[in-house]
């Protein structure tokens, strides 16, 4: 008995998937979505724009904490944070306590730490937000 064509066509298949495990997953089609769950002082960080956020992240490596006070006042501003269900008073002072928690502890090095973190993340949700990029992470 000979095997059919499409017998052929699942054994090469089969003996791919095996020689490259990438080769199998990619004609299988499966999609992956992860999402980040952030918590909420990190979903207070507001979307600014890039110049200004690249402001905060030098303010806040060299001033622990006054980055993060500065972009608090950004959310009054208007600007945008991953808190939609939050009123803007409660998101700027979520804000505020960020900044406080960054400037008591910086005399242990976690504030410094914390605040420079900080300062990547405005600057990369401003990116984000000048690429036009949905964030969903």
């Amino acid at each position: 008995m000979e095997p059919s064509h499409k017998d052929a066509e699942t054994a090469a298949a089969a003996a791919a998937a095996e020689a490259d495990p990438r080769a199998a997953s990619a004609s299988s089609g499966v999609v992956v979505q992860v999402r980040e769950k952030k918590g909420p002082l990190r979903a207070a960080i507001p979307y600014m724009p890039f110049p200004v956020a690249v402001i905060c992240l030098f303010l806040n490596t060299f001033v622990p904490g006054l980055g993060t006070f500065v972009s608090a006042f950004a959310v009054l501003c208007g600007a945008r944070t991953d808190l939609p269900d939050r009123h803007v008073c409660c998101v700027f002072w979520l804000n505020i306590a960020a900044a406080l928690i960054q400037t008591l502890t910086a005399i242990v090095m976690v504030g410094w730490i914390m605040s420079i973190f900080w300062g990547m993340d405005m600057v990369i949700l401003a990116s984000y937000k000048e690429q036009g990029i949905p964030q969903q992470l």
